[in-house]
């Protein structure tokens, strides 16, 4: 007969069994209003922080607007601002270049001057006399020296001036170019959203940058930048109604001195083929000085070019050696060998560099002594061609250069030397 088989194992109560029943019907109740209240605080947290967020962004983008908004009224104030100190800039420089001219021009009555006065030195026994012609010419001397005094300091200060100007329109320029950088930059993060594809977190955005400046900082630097450049152009204005008014008032005493001599002037010169002849003589010694000058200083730059071959190499030697592993890497005889090497390679280059400088000065010197000789044996020419009277070269004050034909021109020996380029460069230096 089969058997029935029990579950073995402990048995409940039907109780037990009910009371278990109603706690977890009490414990999911108590959950089911726990998560209800979770889900409230979260949906509010959801509408505040949205919400929050939302006018946070919009406050930011109307700040970036205003921003930008003034950002790009001081970028055009800078712009007026550097239009204008261009402006002046440029209506400077041709004062300046105007003032160079006149000064320039003051050159010629000057030669002219020193030119009668030398060849009247040539008057001899009873001829040497003070005259009214010779007191003239002083006089004359002394307006065309006082005039170019005069000029070339308005010359130096219109350059002071120029540096001036430029280093407040390279202020303004910087500032310009700089609010430039920061529209650009305000303008991208204006544009950004969360849709943007290059955003991303960032290591400690919040940070405050080094050399952060107040908005109370930004402004005056701009408007210091502004006042700064205005001052300069007032300035500059000044000079510019005093430096016209300088040219205009030593042209006047000049031509009226110029007069004066000229209605005195009445008397001869003398020759002066001899110190022209010297001056050929000495610019031809010159030439070739320069010539062999040319070639030293072309031999100790290659002497100097082969050292510095060789210092690369000795320390490139050095230097590879310093990867030598582990005891291998010994101050051995090669070592000291190799950083006396270098040593003298370096005392060697210095001297070198040093003779080649001393060379170069000297050649500087040469060129600007032969710049000198060709002037004198200009002004020496010019003088042989005036073989008759002062007067003659003294036509070159009212002439014009280009319709200028001496009226005594027996002697023209001037040889018009070609030099190369280089020599022509330095000459002008």
């Amino acid at each position: 007969m089969a058997m029935l088989s029990v579950k073995p194992g402990q048995r409940f109560t039907l109780p037990d069994w009910h009371t278990n029943s109603h706690l977890i019907s009490a414990d999911a109740e108590r959950q089911r209003s726990a998560s209800h209240q979770v889900r409230q605080e979260a949906r509010a947290l959801r509408n505040e922080t949205n919400n929050q967020t939302k006018w946070d962004e919009h406050d930011n983008r109307t700040r970036l607007a205003e921003r930008i908004s003034s950002v790009n009224r001081w970028k055009e104030t800078l712009d007026k601002c550097l239009a204008d100190i261009e402006a002046e800039i440029d209506a400077l420089a041709k004062v300046k270049e105007a003032a160079e001219r006149a000064l320039q021009a003051k050159n010629l009555p000057l030669d002219v001057s020193i030119e009668c006065l030398t060849f009247r030195e040539s008057r001899r026994a009873i001829d040497v006399v003070r005259d009214p012609v010779e007191e003239e010419l002083h006089k004359e001397v002394k307006v065309i020296d006082k005039a170019k005094r005069e000029l070339q300091q308005r010359v130096n200060e219109a350059f002071e001036q120029l540096c001036l100007l430029q280093e407040a329109r390279q202020q303004l320029s910087c500032d310009h170019r700089h609010k430039m950088e920061a529209l650009e930059i305000d303008r991208v993060c204006l544009s950004l959203n969360v849709n943007s594809p290059n955003i991303s977190f960032k290591v400690n955005p919040t940070r405050v940058p080094d050399r952060s400046t107040a908005p109370d900082e930004w402004e005056q630097n701009s408007q210091c930048n502004k006042e700064h450049a205005e001052a300069e152009m007032k300035a500059s204005t000044e000079l510019r109604e005093a430096t016209v008014l300088a040219i205009a008032q030593t042209n006047n005493e000049l031509e009226a001195q110029r007069v004066a001599t000229e209605f005195a002037l009445r008397k001869r010169i003398r020759d002066l083929e001899r110190a022209y002849d010297e001056l050929k003589w000495q610019e031809q010694n010159t030439l070739e000085e320069i010539a062999e000058m040319e070639e030293d200083i072309r031999r100790l730059e290659e002497d100097l070019r082969r050292k510095m071959q060789d210092l690369k190499v000795a320390h490139t030697r050095l230097e590879t050696r310093t990867y030598r592993p582990n005891v291998e890497l010994c101050r051995d005889q090669v070592q000291y060998g190799l950083t006396d090497e270098v040593h003298q390679l370096e005392g060697t280059i210095r001297a070198l560099k040093q003779k080649l400088a001393e060379s170069q000065d000297a050649l500087d010197a040469l060129y600007r002594q032969l710049h000198r000789i060709q002037t004198d044996t200009g002004y020496k020419a010019n003088s042989l061609v005036l073989d008759k009277k002062c007067m003659d070269s003294r036509r070159k004050l009212v002439v014009p250069a280009e319709k200028f034909v001496p009226e005594v021109d027996t002697f023209n020996r001037t040889t018009n030397r070609a030099l190369s380029p280089l020599k022509n460069g330095q000459l002008e230096l």
